[in-house]
């Protein structure tokens, strides 16, 4: 089945969300929704897909969170830098990389629904994002990327392990490299390298994690 189109895909996210303020992030707002199972079927349904993927598009992430906390108390990390955000899900922390002076960001995931999440959400938030829907990861980092956000992509063994090869080879590009992580299974930490840079306390939801508030962490490859 041929994908929607996209103003089909954006009406589907209109209809199956609320604009409303992030969660220690209340100038940046995004289309959000409140049942993932539910979503997940009537997603499924619109892409003609029997498996979709979970629909990272429509919740902040507990990890993404946490990236877009350290960016915007950060600013210096992406001002006046070209970005690229990692499986951007909904353009969180693309929008916070704006908000805090990057002079670009290009988002990248493979989700047609986040394309579209990332279109409405770039909108109501008055940014203007690029985005890429494609897997990048068996190539090199986009040409004149400065700084990588990735948040929250260690749910899945392999694709996590595919993630953190390819991000670091991108800091040995020379590239910053920034990951948000709030201790999934796969995430390995400090034991693949990683520099913690500060942990945040987030709040998140019931439909996504066993817990209200969660500790996330901001990781990033140190020099050399």
């Amino acid at each position: 089945m041929p994908t929607p189109s996209a103003a089909r895909l954006r009406a589907f996210v209109r209809r199956e969300t609320r604009l409303a303020p992030v969660a220690g992030l209340s100038s940046i707002r995004l289309h959000q929704a409140a049942d993932v199972m539910a979503l997940l079927q009537r997603a499924g349904t619109e892409l003609g897909q029997v498996d979709p993927p979970l629909p990272f598009w429509a919740f902040p992430w507990a990890g993404g969170l946490a990236l877009a906390r350290h960016v915007t108390e950060h600013p210096e990390l992406v001002a006046g830098r070209r970005v690229l955000d990692l499986a951007t899900g909904s353009g969180l922390c693309a929008i916070a990389a704006l908000r805090a002076g990057a002079a670009s960001v290009q988002a990248v995931d493979i989700d047609p629904l986040a394309e579209a999440a990332t279109a409405l959400n770039a909108r109501a938030n008055a940014v203007r994002i690029p985005f890429i829907r494609r897997d990048i990861l068996d190539g090199p980092l986009l040409a004149g990327i400065e700084v990588v956000l990735a948040g929250d992509v260690a749910y899945e063994e392999t694709m996590a392990r595919r993630m953190l090869d390819w991000l670091r080879g991108t800091a040995r590009a020379g590239a910053t490299v920034l990951i948000g992580d709030p201790g999934r299974a796969h995430f390995p930490g400090a034991g693949a390298g990683l520099e913690r840079l500060a942990t945040y306390r987030v709040m998140t939801s019931r439909e996504l994690e066993p817990v209200d508030v969660r500790e996330a962490t901001v990781w990033t490859f140190p020099p050399g």
